[in-house]
């Protein structure tokens, strides 16, 4: 049997469409355009690997104007690659060979190379939410818009069985968005629905701690990201202050060397971290992520960054192999008119992998 194996690598670009306006801190989006990647190999007759590479504008590093360049280019030089059939050896060959630069064609990567390995069968690595059915538990996402908006989507998560909300703040008056907080909470007490908030950033560092102030009111479970990224003095300040638990999400963005990791964990301390696969490199770069934080008494989950299903249901097997402990941010599914068919449901506020139901045919679409 041969001890390494080869690849032919193609990608496609896939625009994916909104079912509605999604507002967020960096404007509406109505539109999200992401890349396929299809990895086939004689040692694997018969089948493909997929993966997504999906930068988000104006947030990810790889958001820019040659990335379908670099896509091609990385494809390229993988296909002079002679991969091992070991998980740990293909992550380190990737880590190595794609640059930290363009963390979402490294996760995409990853997840086709994984893929690939284990059959095509979308199955990754082993995690009880596809071998054996078990739900991870999510929030349900919040968007922003105006009071009617935000107070309907509110409304229908607490009809679909969500007990953990996330509202993203900061688009609105700051009262309004605290009347909303204030309307769940007159419902449904801290030990029945779980309120997380992300500001994106939204705040600013001279008023941030009196915000938090007034936030602590509704018995929230956390706050993403309060202030700007890039101020650590002044974050680690609010985390060390704050009446509300803080998250940092953009913070962590960029940063890849394991002593800068370290650095910004022990300057800032936060209560907790989100990590985003997409944007941070992948599931290696996660994983380490993960282990300085536990290491340091720091809490975190994962959160998908507005990928398809392909992107999706790796993130989902890859949070599940980790056995959280809190719900997940992976409630992205149900969010386009033209996804890819796939097992993911959503019912009750968790994700379930369902066997019975089929992926659509992803060859179609190169």
């Amino acid at each position: 049997m041969a001890s390494s194996f080869k690849v032919k690598a193609r990608y496609t670009p896939y625009l994916l469409r909104f079912k509605f306006d999604a507002g967020t801190s960096r404007g509406v989006l109505r539109t999200k355009k992401t890349y396929l990647i299809q990895l086939i190999s004689a040692d694997f007759p018969g089948t493909a690997g997929y993966g997504e590479a999906g930068p988000l504008a104006g947030l990810s590093i790889d958001d820019r104007e040659d990335f379908e360049r670099q896509l091609a280019d990385v494809l390229s030089e993988m296909e002079q690659i002679s991969f091992p059939f070991q998980e740990a050896k293909i992550m380190e060959i990737l880590a190595q060979k794609v640059s930290f630069q363009l963390p979402s064609i490294r996760f995409g990567m990853e997840t086709a190379l994984l893929d690939l390995l284990n059959g095509g069968k979308r199955y990754l690595l082993p995690n009880d939410f596809y071998d054996k059915g078990r739900p991870i538990p999510i929030n349900g996402l919040i968007w922003m818009g105006d009071k009617e908006f935000m107070y309907r989507q509110i409304r229908e998560k607490l009809e679909q069985g969500f007990d953990c909300i996330k509202l993203k703040i900061g688009s609105i008056d700051f009262e309004q968005e605290c009347e909303l907080l204030a309307s769940i909470r007159k419902q449904f007490d801290e030990h029945e629905v779980t309120l997380r908030v992300d500001a994106n950033g939204a705040f600013a560092s001279a008023d941030a701690l009196g915000k938090l102030g007034n936030l602590a009111k509704y018995k929230l479970h956390s706050i993403e990201q309060p202030i700007q990224q890039g101020n650590w003095e002044e974050m680690g300040a609010l985390c060390r202050n704050t009446p509300v638990p803080v998250a940092l999400d953009e913070e962590l963005i960029g940063i890849h060397e394991p002593f800068t990791k370290q650095r910004l964990l022990e300057e800032i301390q936060p209560q907790y971290i989100i990590l985003k696969p997409t944007l941070l490199g992948g599931i290696a770069a996660s994983r380490e992520w993960i282990k300085m934080a536990e290491s340091r008494n720091i809490g975190w989950w994962i959160t998908s960054a507005l990928e398809s299903n392909v992107g999706l249901n790796a993130i989902a097997q890859f949070t599940s192999s980790l056995n959280p402990e809190v719900p997940q941010g992976l409630g992205t599914g149900k969010l386009y008119h033209n996804n890819f068919e796939s097992p993911l449901a959503m019912m009750g506020g968790e994700l379930y992998y369902q066997k019975g139901k089929k992926w659509s045919n992803l060859k179609e679409v190169f």
